[in-house]
Formats: C-alpha cells, structure tokens, sequence
C-alpha cells in the first residue's frame, strides 16, 4: 500500500508543479507583452525635453517682456507700503500690469 500511496502523491504533486508551472507562464508571458521598444523610450525622453525647454523658453521671454516695462518707484513704494507687501511683490505685480498701478492695486486686493 505504501507504494500506491507515493505514487499518488507523485501525481498529485506533478498536477500542483503543472498548475504552478502554466501560472507562471502566464505572468511572464504578460511581462513580454509589455517589453518597452528603446526608440519609444528615447523618443518620449525626448519629448519630455523639448517641452521642459519649450516651457523654459517662453519663462525666460516673459520675464524679459516684464522687465522691459517701465514703472516708477514712487509706485512700487506706495503699493507696498499701503498693502503691505513686499517690495519684490509689488514690483512684479505693477510690471504684470505695465506700470498701471490701479490695476495693480486692484489686482492684488481681489
């Protein structure tokens, strides 16, 4: 009887190791599927670089744009010092506004 019995549990052992087996196979055939081409990964790196310098660009021709418009100091003082805020502050904020400072003041207290 002992040998019937081992030998059943060998089958059965071998069902579990093929269950198992086509389990595995399954997940790593999935993984294949997902392989990512190298091209499509240059190319989005790429994309992704092109637009960061596309981003950097148009900020660095806006900031140019703002500092091109001119603005009196006496404004810039009043804003800050009415508002209370920092000169940087009212300073960037009247220049958003080409030197209107009612628009400015209006702006900031909205």
């Amino acid at each position: 009887m002992e040998v019937a019995d081992e030998a059943i549990d060998r089958i059965e052992d071998s069902k579990d190791l093929q269950k198992q087996t086509k389990a595995f196979d399954k997940l790593t055939d999935r993984v294949e599927d997902r392989q990512l081409d190298s091209t499509r990964v240059q190319e989005a790196m790429a994309s992704i670089a092109a637009s960061a310098d596309a981003n950097w660009n148009a900020m660095r021709m806006r900031e140019k744009e703002l500092a091109a418009v001119k603005i009196n100091a006496a404004d810039v003082d009043m804003i800050a010092n009415e508002l209370e805020l920092d000169k940087k502050v009212a300073e960037r904020t009247l220049r958003e506004h080409k030197g209107d400072a009612v628009a400015a003041i209006r702006h900031l207290l909205h």
